[in-house]
């Protein structure tokens, strides 16, 4: 209620139209490429471990993805390419998404040790730790941890509000609020053992069922 007299000004002005949902989406998905495109910038500068004059391996993905993969190390594929989880174990899990209904366009893939070094003890921690770089840019709600040594790594992030995630295959855990998580075994150790592999899958159909009850929004 007004005064008489008193200058109403309209509750919406003129010229200031709402953003709708898919603009600010759009938004959110433009910070997250730049983010993840510094973060690029920032391991491919970096100096910290003694890789010489190879290249280090970066995340791929979408720069939203609902699901984030990681482990701990490279291997040969991947130190060529340059890129995390090309090879046996991404060709692996592209045909697993498929039979667990999982869009792989939801996926984000990284690993902690980036640079291809002769041994991972000579990986810097402060280059393993931009692992809390890339979660926090990409915020997922579903973390996959790929191995013990991951597992360490994952929960001396200091991750925001996190739980330590404990070394329990095929139970989805609580890491944050807003971020479960998966823990299971090695993928590249288990690709050459058919016990591992039998027991990584076993571990990984997990996803699938979380994935399915996850809500379409």
């Amino acid at each position: 209620m007004h005064a008489r007299g008193q200058r109403t000004d309209p509750s919406n002005p003129v010229g200031r139209v709402p953003a709708t949902d898919d603009e600010i989406k759009e938004k959110y998905l433009e910070r997250a490429i730049r983010e993840l495109n510094q973060i690029t910038r920032e391991i491919q500068g970096c100096e910290l471990c003694p890789r010489g004059n190879l290249m280090p391996v970066l995340g791929s993905g979408h720069p939203q993805a609902d699901i984030f993969l990681v482990k701990f190390a490279p291997v040969a594929s991947e130190i060529e390419e340059g890129v995390a989880f090309y090879g046996r174990a991404g060709s692996a899990l592209m045909k697993s998404f498929k039979r667990l209904g999982i869009d792989p366009l939801s996926v984000y893939g990284t690993v902690f040790v980036k640079c291809p070094v002769a041994d991972t003890d000579d990986s810097a921690p402060e280059c393993r730790a931009r692992v809390l770089s890339e979660l926090a840019t990409v915020q997922p709600r579903m973390v996959v941890i790929m191995g013990e040594e991951a597992l360490e790594e994952l929960n001396g992030l200091a991750v925001p509000l996190a739980s330590a995630v404990e070394a329990r295959p095929g139970e989805v855990q609580k890491l944050t609020p807003s971020c479960d998580a998966l823990y299971v075994p090695d993928i590249d150790r288990s690709l050459d053992d058919e016990r591992e592999k039998r027991q990584f899958w076993k571990a990984f159909r997990a996803l699938g069922e979380w994935y399915e009850d996850f809500p379409p929004y």
